[in-house]
């Protein structure tokens, strides 16, 4: 009898995986994301100590700067990432529930595959569940405006709870919601925040409490001229988008002098005309100069003899702030520079830090539509995590007053979501009932999370939210502080519903997605073979975090 050859259809060095295994492997390496952001959710999370190959240290409780700053190199561990940085970008926050509902979704999916479900029956029961999420949390949500202002303060604090900003988050609250109300602006009946409007600004030195809000900017540049003065009331700004400088040629130009006067008459010509530019923006009336480009030695000189306080090679970034905050034209030629492209402010000086480093500040300007918070802390990572937790408040207030809609926090949304999806499933007939069940207690991992941060049981604290929940008390979440059951509409621990409604929609997304794989073919020769190492458990999970 002739032996049939094999047939080998992949490279040697590639390995794959199909069926139950990959799905095994895909699901435990997502559920072992989750497990390790798991422990920084709600106000009792504790922190993560990140040290990359560089020995930088990062100290946060930030899912997303977590998840990145891991370096993790599984295939459906990367997807669940994304879903981190999709969050992130979509609201500023909520990133560590997105991936812990991710996680959840999956691992009640892998109890659904042992008793031989199919994960296309699975994955259909979810996408049902997920749409009858998304009506539940909009026919949950209560609305808000831009001027319940102490509401927008208990989102920011809500934000900010347990991110390293505990002793302070009242008085940062009020500067959030403050430079919200600055830039926030109205078409119609839509409201429109760019949040690229608020500059946030970092400076070590002094404490947290000494962080402040300014109508303005600050620059991370200082004067060009140490004879110019340091501070100026009531200027009139310039903004430059060219070289205060003698342009060079493009081509390859020569200029051959047989006589030393005439070198002298060149270097005269050079200084007349660097004189003429200063002479062009005196004329204007400015006497503040932001310049995007170079300004060349002598011009400094003439500038700083004319009393004019000028800087150089400012970010664009920074330029299109100072135009929105003092209402000056960015001007790209010298000779088009007129007092009506000048803007305004109520105070521009040179402030030197403690490292003597000058920042500029740009204060006190009227109708500012770009402002500054300047964040203060005693070291470097206290400074950065203030920073993280202020852009998940800034993240947070843009996201409840884009669509108006806000829910409870505490665990109280997911209570009774879980509730409201349960009643669903018993609606449904044949077998995707069962996974809109599992959809419905992976909801409560949430509060389940919440309760085992804070040292609670949580099994008592669930049953107790779940009893309340059924005498109609839709807002009943965790006191973490003291253990007991609280009206967290009462106690202002408040939400968004965005980050709620995109949480849910995008952790089950890639739930569905990492269930319908059921083989992972691994190309050899590096192509990403570090992923997955042949027991089939993820590795690469590193980044200082074990």
């Amino acid at each position: 009898m002739n032996q049939i050859q094999p047939i080998f259809i992949l490279p040697e060095d590639s390995r794959r995986t199909s069926g139950k295994d990959a799905q095994r492997m895909n699901i435990t390496a997502a559920k072992l994301v989750a497990e390790t952001v798991r422990t920084t959710l709600g106000p009792k999370g504790m922190d993560k100590m990140l040290v990359d190959s560089m020995g930088n240290v990062t100290v946060t409780n930030d899912g997303v700067t977590i998840l990145q700053e891991m370096n993790i190199e599984h295939p459906s561990a990367k997807m669940i990432v994304e879903i981190a940085k999709t969050q992130e970008d979509e609201i500023g926050d909520g990133t560590t529930t997105a991936v812990v509902l991710a996680g959840e979704l999956l691992k009640r999916a892998e109890n659904l595959l042992d008793q031989e479900i199919h994960p296309t029956v699975i994955a259909k029961g979810y996408r049902l569940a997920a749409e009858k999420a998304q009506v539940i949390l909009n026919s949950m949500a209560e609305n808000i405006t831009s001027k319940d202002s102490k509401m927008l303060e208990n989102i920011a604090i809500t934000a900010m709870t347990g991110k390293g900003t505990e002793h302070s988050k009242e008085f940062l609250a009020k500067i959030t919601v403050a430079a919200i109300n600055k830039i926030i602006e109205k078409e119609g009946n839509k409201t429109i925040i760019d949040k690229s409007n608020i500059k946030i600004e970092k400076k070590v030195g002094g404490s947290v409490e000494d962080t402040e809000l300014i109508e303005g900017v600050v620059i991370d540049k200082e004067r060009v001229h140490s004879g110019m003065p340091k501070n100026v009331k009531n200027p009139k700004i310039a903004l430059i988008d060219s070289a205060v400088e003698i342009k060079s040629t493009e081509t390859d130009a020569k200029i051959s002098i047989s006589d030393p006067d005439k070198m002298q008459a060149f270097l005269d010509m050079e200084e007349r005309m660097l004189r003429r530019m200063v002479e062009k923006i005196a004329a204007s009336g400015a006497n503040v100069v932001f310049c995007q480009k170079g300004i060349d030695d002598m011009a400094q000189h003439f500038l700083a003899k004319k009393g004019i306080f000028a800087t150089r090679r400012v970010k664009k970034s920074d330029m299109d702030l100072l135009a929105k905050a003092t209402g000056a034209t960015v001007v790209s030629n010298l000779d088009d520079l007129s007092p009506s492209d000048l803007g305004k402010a109520g105070m521009i000086e040179e402030i030197k830090t403690g490292n003597d480093e000058g920042l500029t500040y740009v204060k006190e300007c009227d109708n500012a539509k770009a402002v500054t918070i300047l964040i203060k802390g005693g070291t470097e990572h206290v400074v950065d995590e203030v920073k993280r937790a202020m852009e998940d408040a800034i993240g947070d207030i843009s996201a409840a007053l884009k669509n108006n809609k806000v829910v409870g926090g505490a665990g109280a949304t997911e209570i009774e979501l879980a509730r409201e999806i349960r009643k669903y499933a018993n609606s449904l007939s044949g077998r995707e009932q069962l996974a809109v069940q599992a959809f419905a207690d992976s909801m409560e991992i949430i509060p389940r999370t919440l309760a085992e941060n804070a040292g609670l049981d949580p099994i008592d604290v669930l049953t107790e939210l779940k009893a309340k929940h059924d005498q109609n008390m839709k807002w009943a979440g965790i006191n973490v502080f003291t253990g007991k059951v609280m009206d967290a509409w009462k106690e202002g621990v408040i939400e968004p519903l965005k980050i709620k409604t995109q949480a849910v929609s995008s952790a089950a997304e890639v739930a569905v997605m990492i269930l319908r794989i059921d083989d992972v073919i691994l190309s050899g020769s590096g192509g990403g073979g570090g992923g997955m190492p042949k027991g089939g458990m993820p590795h690469g999970m590193g980044g200082g975090e074990y």
